[in-house]
C-alpha cells in the first residue's frame, strides 16, 4: 500500500474508533440521538477506509453505500446484515438529525452501537487478512 493511502486508511479507522468513542459516551449520557448519530459516522468511516484501499473516492454517504453493497457485500466478503445494519443506523440518522420532535429510545441506541461495534472489527479483521475481491 502506497504511503498516501495507508495514512488515509489509518486516519478513517481512527475516525471509526473515535466515532464509536464517543456515540458511547453519549449513549451513557443518555444523549441517545446525538449517539446514533455517531455511531452511523463510526460505520461510514469504516467503509471509507475499505474504499481508500481499494482507491474508490467518494464523500457521499450514498455513494460510500452503493459501493460497499456492490464491492463487498453483493461478493460475498461482508455478510448482507453489514449492509442492513449500515442502511438502518443511516435512516435512523437521518431521522434523528432531520426531523421534528423525533426521539430514540434507549435500547434502540444501544442496539445500532453494538451493530457498529461489531461492523467497525469486522472491517478490521478483514483488513487484516485481505481477500481479492476484484
Amino acid at each position: 500500500m502506497k504511503g498516501e493511502r495507508k495514512e488515509l486508511f489509518l486516519y478513517r479507522l481512527e475516525q471509526a474508533d473515535e466515532s464509536l468513542e464517543s456515540a458511547q459516551i453519549l449513549l451513557d449520557n443518555k444523549k441517545y440521538r446525538s449517539s446514533v448519530s455517531r455511531t452511523y459516522y463510526a460505520m461510514f468511516y469504516a467503509v471509507l477506509a475499505l474504499l481508500a484501499l481499494d482507491k474508490c473516492e467518494t464523500s457521499k454517504h450514498s455513494g460510500a453505500m452503493a459501493l460497499f453493497d456492490r464491492e463487498f457485500v453483493k461478493k460475498g466478503i461482508f455478510d448482507k446484515d453489514f449492509s442492513r445494519w449500515m442502511h438502518e443506523a443511516f435512516d435512523l440518522r437521518q431521522r434523528a438529525d432531520y426531523r421534528e420532535m423525533f426521539t430514540v429510545s434507549h435500547e434502540r441506541a444501544k442496539g445500532v452501537l453494538e451493530h457498529a461495534q461489531t461492523f467497525v472489527a469486522e472491517v478490521k479483521r478483514r483488513i487484516q487478512t485481505p481477500v481479492n475481491h476484484k
